[in-house]
């Protein structure tokens, strides 16, 4: 017959078990002990405890005796499992440590719990190993050997630092109307057709449309940002040749930025965004006119995050093109009027990093002066 323990909590373990519940990273098992122990000192039944807490009648029964017969901290951790030894421990966890950071076998992509386990057999006195106890080892050491994450590195060199920070001077500016700062650069994107109508939503029931759609080829965006007022142009063309370039580019000197003397373009060095591109498209006389009232600004290689219009692209990708869009006449509709709303409504960029700010962070990225070169 079990014996019925009662729970009587002092005020500093009820303050400690608040604590522990009210934040913090703590194993779930803990967490529960500490909600059945504060729900036995409130008079709680322990039939009522096991159903809120969402665990077993025993759970609460021992988590009660280990307080009476013990004290807090027993009541909240394991019980020990003299039947169970520890596996991969010492030597042998950083080994599985070591292997799962290393490359996998030949012919797999990546490490899988059981692939680990027969490595660890191998390499260990072990006759089996269970995929669990691998888990349970890299979960300690917060490893996750099937995940990879994509990531841009870059190579941070003086180049690299003169371009950022040229860039970032000209978003510090002040607005000046005669010399302005535009944010350019192209995205494609596809034109996908329906095959059937979608059904409509109704109340109860979301817009239905068919898993089977049409590629009817791609289209080009040039997107132009103003860094300093709100202003964006959207042109869509077939192509995006240099040629495409230089015609954009003439656009935005005769026919959007007709007041400014000076209009600076912040674009990546894309082997189509040139001077040159201009003399192939135009009279020399045309192309020199356009090109002295133009200034080029070339953000680093591997920088794209630098250039402020490639956020307000993905503005525009969210707002207006996440859906099918099957022919490029509907494709020009829709996006002008997203662009009328959007500089209607005075919507910016609010630009926070700033040259100051790049030297703080990435101070260990910056060139070593003392070093020779």
């Amino acid at each position: 017959m079990n014996v019925c323990y009662r729970v009587d909590l002092s005020q500093a373990e009820r303050e400690e078990l608040t604590a522990l519940l009210s934040g913090g990273k703590h194993a779930v098992r803990r967490l529960k002990r500490a909600q059945i122990l504060l729900a036995a000192d409130a008079g709680v039944s322990d039939e009522a405890i096991a159903t809120s807490v969402g665990v077993g009648g025993s759970m609460v029964y021992r988590t009660k005796r280990r307080f009476v017969e013990g004290n807090l901290e027993l009541a909240l951790s394991e019980e020990e499992r003299p039947d169970a030894a520890r596996k991969l421990i010492g030597k042998e966890e950083a080994l599985l440590i070591a292997t799962a950071c290393a490359r996998p076998p030949e012919g797999r992509k990546r490490w899988t719990l059981n692939l680990l386990a027969g490595e660890m057999v191998k390499l260990t006195g072990h006759d089996d190993l269970s995929r669990e106890t691998v888990r349970r080892r890299l979960a300690e050491n917060e490893l996750k050997p099937w995940q990879n994450h994509m990531w841009c590195i870059p190579q941070v060199d003086g180049a690299y630092v003169a371009r950022m920070e040229d860039v970032l001077d000209l978003y510090a500016e002040e607005p000046d109307p005669k010399r302005s700062v535009v944010c350019f650069d192209e995205s494609p994107t596809q034109l996908i057709g329906e095959v059937r109508e979608p059904i409509p939503a109704e109340p109860g029931q979301p817009e239905r449309y068919d898993c089977e759609y049409r590629r009817n080829g791609t289209a080009n965006l040039f997107v132009f940002l103003d860094a300093h007022r709100s202003w964006r142009h959207v042109k869509v063309t077939d192509h995006r040749t240099a040629r495409d370039f230089a015609r954009c580019m003439l656009d935005l000197v005769d026919v959007h930025s007709p007041e400014a003397d000076l209009t600076r373009v912040v674009m990546d060095n894309l082997s189509t965004h040139t001077a040159g591109a201009w003399y192939e498209t135009f009279l020399a006389p045309e192309a020199h006119r356009g090109l002295q009232r133009l200034e080029f600004h070339y953000t680093p290689k591997h920088a794209s995050w630098l250039n402020m219009v490639e956020i307000e692209i993905g503005v525009l990708r969210g707002q207006c093109l996440d859906r099918r869009i099957g022919e490029r006449e509907p494709l020009v509709s829709e996006v002008d009027a997203w662009q009328r709303q959007r500089n209607a409504s005075g919507a910016r960029i609010k630009w926070m990093f700033t040259t100051e700010r790049a030297r703080n962070k990435m101070a260990r990225a910056y060139p070593d002066t003392a070093k020779e070169s």
